[in-house]
């Protein structure tokens, strides 16, 4: 589908067709043989395993494939390098690529799910021409310099510095972030810094980062699973320009506070069905090639992982919607983080009871103790965007407008 015919915007059924001429021609159908498996590693299903290089790059070439056809920013406006066309278009477009076997995006979750969307709202129009195309094609990729190791959740607390040279306008970032997920194959970088010594909350500045920049200084964190995915990056007199500022000075914490709900969006944005995990077919599927869908503990766990998907997606809906219409994230967004955290918890829930002891030893059966790994990293998801503690705080404060309690600690915390 070329930009000038979306700007047409074709019928759904003909972009429907479009899209699937498109899938058909660039990747193979989903193979039936291996229904039952719901990882790209056959060994193991699994939520930490982290992202290689390799499987960066498939992620980053499947993306600008896509995005040449045409399908890469189908809601994106039209002058950065998207299609312009409603939501429905996007759901029809995924619709379809599901039923083949294409790479993983997982990526790619930081870099299209956060920064782009923050960058687009609060970025200069020099930052949004150099980056925003560059980041939906994937010829950029970018990741999130929040958390600090003296900071934890508290973010009002970061103590990286962002001073302003004087001559130039621009800027030179000291300190260090911890638990960048994908900072090793990243380009830019959403960073949050101390740029004066002002009141609380208004003391912080969001920028930009070039990842390849002098002073840039990535670890990998290795996990007791064996994989990297996380990092720490040492940022030493690295230059920012002022070009990359988001927001206005000292104005960093509106920008920090939509880039979680970003965030949050985009970890639940699989609590409505989208990922391969909760994809119901497959689910069923896998529970009759075991045998277990008469046992009436194992149909009432499915019960449980249907109900919450279904309202998972019609309260994703309504806040897509929103952010469509022109508003950024608000805290209701912490709605689809505790959703996807409870929705796991159910589907964990639902492969305990189906597997047994199955779960526990390798009997060698396909799909048995590989979900093991699954079961025991469902809790580290309430970790992940701000522990579901956090979002329950968020929710009751400032969507349900309860005061807090007597003695509780006056820090507002993210």
């Amino acid at each position: 589908m070329s930009v000038d015919s979306a700007r047409r915007a074709p019928s759904l059924e003909e972009f429907r067709a479009e899209a699937e001429s498109f899938v058909e021609s660039a990747a193979p159908r989903a193979d039936g043989e291996h229904r039952f498996d719901f990882s790209e590693d056959e060994d193991r299903v699994t939520l930490f395993r982290g992202a290689t290089e390799a499987e960066a790059k498939r992620a980053c070439d499947w993306q600008r494939t896509v995005f040449d056809a045409g399908f890469g920013w189908i809601t994106g406006p039209p002058e950065y390098g998207g299609s312009g066309l409603p939501a429905r278009y996007e759901r029809a477009y995924q619709e379809v690529e599901r039923r083949y076997s294409v790479p993983s995006r997982s990526p790619l979750g930081v870099s299209l799910g956060m920064v782009l969307p923050t960058l687009q709202h609060y970025g200069t129009e020099a930052a949004k021409q150099r980056w925003l195309r560059a980041l939906r094609r994937a010829d950029v990729v970018g990741c999130q310099l929040f958390s600090e190791p003296g900071a934890g959740s508290d973010l009002a607390s970061v103590s990286t510095k962002a001073d302003r040279d004087p001559a130039t306008g621009d800027w030179v970032v000291t300190g260090q972030k911890v638990w960048t997920s994908g900072a090793h194959y990243s380009d830019l970088g959403l960073l949050l810094a101390r740029t004066s010594d002002g009141e609380r909350h208004r003391n912080l500045t969001a920028f930009l980062v070039d990842m390849h920049a002098p002073g840039v200084e990535v670890r990998p964190l290795r996990q007791m699973t064996g994989g990297a995915d996380f990092n720490e990056v040492f940022l030493d007199g690295v230059h920012v320009p002022d070009e990359n500022r988001l927001g206005e000075v000292d104005g960093g914490w509106q920008v920090a506070l939509a880039t979680l709900m970003y965030e949050r969006g985009a970890i639940g944005g699989s609590t409505a069905g989208g990922s391969g995990l909760f994809r119901l077919e497959r689910i069923i599927a896998w529970l009759k090639d075991m045998g277990r869908t008469e046992d009436p503990a194992v149909r009432q766990a499915f019960a449980r992982v249907h109900i919450g998907l279904t309202a998972a997606k019609a309260m994703r809906a309504r806040a897509e919607a929103a952010v469509k219409a022109g508003t950024t994230p608000g805290p209701e967004m912490s709605l689809s983080k505790l959703a996807l955290t409870a929705n796991l918890a159910a589907l964990s829930d639902l492969v305990a009871t189906a597997l047994g002891p199955r779960l526990l030893a390798d009997t060698g059966e396909r799909s048995t103790f590989s979900w093991a790994e699954f079961v025991l990293g469902v809790p580290g998801m309430r970790l992940g965007g701000g522990t579901d503690e956090i979002q329950r705080d968020i929710i009751a404060h400032r969507v349900l407008g309860l005061p807090k309690e007597p003695g509780a600690h006056s820090k507002n915390r993210t």
